[in-house]
């Protein structure tokens, strides 16, 4: 029954993304989405909502959503541009900066990694067979980004333990 084992693959992957979201709010109080966001405003320093949610591969609705949420716990900070009014970045606090250092690898960095030391056929047919599975499951079509979580991107992390 290659239905079945087909099934039973996918389950262990949503499983997998269920596991290291947990792990990851309970060892850090942040969300994968967060940790993505928090990652993109360290690669380039400071950014606005636009440019993160391009590189998120995320709705701007829903980058601004995440921005309120790391701001309020005072990891990031927004600033209006003093030449243009209308323009706001964001960049990471110093305690933003601390969470982003003792956050563990998130699972698209594991999968990132070892997909990367694939040969070029391997990754290809992976891709094309995820591609192909999402069409079987008529999901093609479904706004995603590479953020592999489970439930609302925007929701509240658990608090951060204290230290």
């Amino acid at each position: 029954m290659r239905a079945t084992d087909a099934l039973v693959a996918i389950r262990r992957i949503l499983r997998a993304a269920e596991f290291a979201s947990r792990d990851l709010a309970r060892k850090s109080g942040l969300t994968p989405s967060q940790v993505v966001v928090l990652q993109i405003i360290a690669r380039q320093g400071e950014a606005g909502a636009g440019a993160i949610s391009e590189a998120a591969k995320l709705s701007q609705a829903t980058v601004t959503s995440l921005l309120d949420k790391l701001e309020e716990r005072k990891l990031v900070l927004r600033r209006r541009d003093p030449n243009d009014r209308r323009r706001v970045t964001a960049e990471l606090t110093a305690e933003g900066r601390a969470a982003l250092a003792d956050t563990p690898d998130v699972l698209q960095d594991r999968f990132s990694a070892r997909f990367n030391r694939l040969q070029d056929w391997e990754q290809a047919s992976v891709v094309s067979a995820l591609e192909r599975v999402a069409a079987l499951l008529d999901a093609e079509g479904m706004d995603a980004s590479p953020i592999l979580d489970i439930g609302s991107l925007d929701r509240h992390a658990p608090p951060q333990p204290e230290r």
